[in-house]
Parts: C-alpha cells; sequence; structure tokens
C-alpha cells in the first residue's frame, strides 16, 4: 500500500463519521486509464484538469477494477455488490425492450441508502434494461415495432423500482434520442445535447438537496466518452488531438460543475465524490490515431475495453472526502467496482441487507490508509466473451488465450500450439507481456481452484449459503478444459 501524506494520521484518529454524508458517484463510460492526465502524465495528452484537483485533494486508487470490460456487466456490479455472470447475462450486453436484469427483491445501493435515510436520485444512462408500456392500453412496447421507446411511453420497471427516487437520462447508446423522466419518456431529442443535459440535471439536482436535512446519494453514470463520439459546439476542437479528446474533456469537465455545485451550497465538507469509469476505452476512439498524436489510452497496460488484459477493466478510481480521506494520496489496494455496497454499509456502520453483497467487500479501511479487511480471496475479472481471469496478489490467471475481447489476438487468432490460458506476475510485468502459464503450474492450480469455488459457491465473501441465477457457467470459453496434473 502507498500513502504520500505526512498528515494522514490526522484523518485516521476515528473512522466514525458524524453525520452521514451525501454519496455523488459518477461513472464515466468508456473512459481508459490513460485517458486521466494525473493517473498517465508521461502518455496522457488529453487535458483533465477537474480529475487532475480531485486527485489533488483526494486519494487515487491505481488497482481499481471493474466488475466487467463491458458496459451492462459493470453496472449490474455496481447496483448489486454481485457479479452478474452469476445471472444469465454470461457475455456481451443489454439492449433495451425487456425486463430489467436486477431482480425486483434484490437490494441495491439505492434501495440500501433509501432504509437509511437518503434520497436517492440516477441522472444519466441506466443500460440494465427495462420493458416499456403503452401510456394508455399498458401493453408491452415490442422492439420489432418501435426503432425507439415513443414519446410518452411509461417505464415499467426501471431505477424508480430498484430504489431511486428520482431519474433523468437514458437507457443505452443506441436509444439516446429517447430522454427519460422518472417513470416514463418525455421526448425525442438529438444525442449531442445529452451530455450539456445531463450536466444542467445534475445541478438541477444538487440544487434541489440545497437546506433538506436528508443525505442524498447521486449516481451519474454518463453516457461519455462512449460512442456516438459527439463534443458539444463549446467543446470541440478543444483537445487539439480528436473528437475524443474533446468529449473526454467535456466529461471531465461534468465533475468541475458539481465541485463547483457542492461547494456553491456548502456541500463539499460533508460529501464522499467517487469519480471512475465502467471498463477501457473502445477502439471506437481511434486508439492508432490518438497514439499517433502522443497519446496512449491504456496508459502502460495492455489491451482495451472488451478484453481481459488490464486495460480492459483496470479503470480510473479517485476519492474525496474532506476532512477523512487525506488529500494527495495514492492506494495499490485491489478493489472492485461491486464493492460500493459494503462500503456504504460500512460507513455507516450498518450490515448488509439480506441477500446482497455476495461479491462486495468493504474498501472503506483503505480511505483512512489502512489494510481492507476482507473474506474475498481474490478478484474476478471478466471479458465481453465471457472470458474469465481471476487476480490474487501478484498473480493474474486469465482463461483465454488471447485478449478475449477486441484486441489482436483474439482467441481465433491464437496459435494451436499455444499455452490454453494466461499468468502474469503483474508486480513485475504490469503489461502482461510473459506468459507464465506453463511454468508456474503450482499458481496456476492454486488460482484456478480458487476461481471454482468462488463460483460454485454463489459468493466470493463469507456469508450465508447463496446460488447463482444461472446453472451452467462454463468458466473455460475457448475449447475444453486442460488436464490437471
Amino acid at each position: 500500500m502507498i500513502i504520500k501524506n505526512a498528515l494522514l494520521s490526522v484523518f485516521t484518529a476515528s473512522i466514525g463519521v458524524a453525520a452521514k454524508p451525501n454519496i455523488v458517484y459518477l461513472i464515466c463510460d468508456d473512459l481508459g486509464y490513460g485517458d486521466i492526465q494525473c493517473l498517465a502524465p508521461k502518455t496522457s495528452k488529453i487535458a483533465t484538469p477537474c480529475a487532475d484537483q480531485l486527485a489533488k485533494e483526494g486519494m487515487i486508487f491505481t488497482d481499481a477494477h471493474s466488475g466487467s470490460s463491458v458496459c451492462t456487466p459493470t453496472r449490474y456490479g455496481i447496483m448489486t455488490g454481485r457479479y452478474s455472470w452469476r445471472t444469465p447475462l454470461q457475455k456481451g450486453v443489454v439492449v433495451g425492450f425487456a425486463p430489467n436484469i436486477i431482480a425486483e427483491n434484490r437490494p441495491t445501493v439505492a434501495s440500501f441508502l433509501k432504509t437509511q435515510g437518503y434520497h436517492t436520485g440516477i441522472v444519466g444512462k441506466w443500460h440494465m434494461n427495462f420493458d416499456y408500456r403503452d401510456s394508455k392500453s399498458k401493453e408491452i412496447l415490442k422492439r420489432k415495432k418501435h426503432k425507439r421507446p415513443p414519446v410518452g411511453s411509461l417505464i415499467a420497471d426501471g431505477p424508480l423500482t430498484r430504489g431511486f427516487d428520482y431519474f433523468h437520462g437514458f437507457h443505452h447508446a443506441r436509444e439516446m434520442e429517447a430522454v427519460m423522466e422518472n417513470d416514463r419518456v418525455i421526448e425525442h431529442d438529438d444525442p449531442i445535447n445529452m451530455l450539456p443535459r445531463l450536466t444542467k440535471k445534475v445541478i438541477e439536482y444538487i440544487d434541489s438537496r440545497a437546506g433538506k436535512e436528508d443525505p442524498f446519494f447521486l449516481y451519474v453514470p454518463l453516457g461519455s466518452p462512449h460512442t456516438p463520439i459527439l463534443p458539444s459546439k463549446a467543446w470541440q476542437g478543444k483537445s487539439k488531438l480528436s473528437k475524443y479528446g474533446d468529449f473526454v474533456m467535456e466529461t471531465d469537465a461534468v465533475l468541475g460543475a458539481i465541485s463547483k455545485a457542492l461547494k456553491k451550497h456548502g456541500m463539499s465538507e460533508n460529501t464522499l465524490v467517487i469519480f471512475t469509469s465502467d471498463n477501457g476505452c473502445s477502439k471506437a476512439a481511434d486508439i492508432p490515431k490518438l497514439a499517433a498524436g502522443g497519446h496512449q489510452v491504456s496508459a502502460y497496460l495492455r489491451g482495451s475495453k472488451a478484453d481481459i488484459w488490464e486495460g480492459g477493466h483496470r479503470i480510473p478510481f479517485i476519492v474525496r472526502w474532506p476532512g477523512k480521506v487525506a488529500p494527495g494520496t495514492n492506494s495499490d489496494q485491489l478493489i472492485c467496482l461491486t464493492d460500493l455496497l459494503a462500503t456504504t454499509a460500512g460507513i455507516l456502520e450498518e450490515k448488509l441487507p439480506a441477500g446482497s453483497g455476495e461479491d462486495s467487500v468493504s474498501f472503506l479501511p483503505a480511505l483512512f490508509g489502512k489494510p481492507i479487511v476482507s473474506t474475498r480471496r481474490g478478484v474476478i475479472h471478466h471479458s465481453v466473451s465471457g472470458h474469465f481471469a481471476y487476480r490474487l496478489g501478484k498473480w493474474k490467471l486469465a482463461l483465454a488465450k488471447g485478449s478475449g475481447g477486441w484486441s489482436v489476438p483474439k482467441e481465433n487468432q491464437v496459435a494451436k500450439d499455444q499455452a490454453p490460458a494466461q499468468l502474469y506476475d503483474l508486480e513485475s510485468d504490469l503489461s502482461e507481456t510473459t506468459n507464465l502459464y506453463l511454468k508456474k503450474p503450482e499458481v496456476v492450480k492454486r488460482l484456478l481452484t480458487h476461481l471454482e469455488e468462488d463460483v460454485a459457491r454463489g459468493r466470493t465473501t463469507d456469508g450465508p449459503a447463496s446460488a447463482n441465477d444461472f446453472p451452467d457457467i462454463r468458466l473455460w470459453k475457448s475449447g475444453k478444459a486442460p488436464a490437471r496434473k
């Protein structure tokens, strides 16, 4: 663990929280680890002053991971504290016009915080499905009859049924024209207006909480810099790099707007702000063009969005909590985005709700410069195609021959005589260049056994017995499992 501040003891005298903090959780869409200047000063050519300022005022986690290397499964994990591959979603993402993938009786971060007196709001992208109903007949609408949900359509099982008091945003990128508020589609709008709209609504939400006694949880899942890459007119050309660079800068500015709104209302001191991303940068950003301009979207990491390699799921994670988290600090402790639920419970000194958080561990101690106490042995990674990896200490075992995603070599591009999987020592080889699978069979066996047990138990943490929703979870996607020695 790395802590860079001699005054840290001032902030760690007590973990107790005098008042329930407001919580703002801003998650970008397809923002790479290397896109933030303070995380990769040598290879980032995009200005991110707001994220950099947040880091100066708080803590950077250098070993934080999304629950998956693509959108939907990561968001499911954030909300539920549970890996999405425990559900029928074994690969890929959802596309809307279907039932919510979060079971109605499953606690979420939002529903838990509501029981603790929080007002809960989401401004941004949902991307975990919900059904649309005709406003008059109440019949469920089918995608084959609708290119996009009509204005006036009712949202049958959206965020308001999963713990949120307020929702303004959209479902996913391909339906961004459909603007939603609370339980209905309110208008159709040009997608280029979405990011400015969300910025405005975030500020309005914070303004609306001024003077209220009850704390709030504001979940801000932005749709940027995901495709369509549409920086608004005011930001076009700002990066002098590409439209993607412009869009990253405009996305960073949302964080600045949030900080300004909190300060305006005197909320900064009692607000925990988390800034992160759902996975690595997408190839749609034109990664080679950015590299030609000197910008490396994944910094020193291998791969990008969709991959099982670190560039697919190691993500920016910056936390500010004045008076609690020492400014200008770093932590190299391993955390996952599934950990939000357990962390909020830790902050409030409450137990997790029954039937929740099977894969969630509180990283609260890390915020105070202390070791995370966990019954979870390792973190499980998952790629777009459903390939698994297991991380334990310095070791990472990936049950894939190639990227497991969109980078070269893909699974069908790897020679047949190559090792059936990959093992990396991330302490000495963070760029994953040397596969030790054949040289370290004892490590492979140990990590694979842990992975098998964690999948079969229905949870990675100690607790009441749980079960996977999907009975046939295949660990080996690229052929049969190799014979054990």
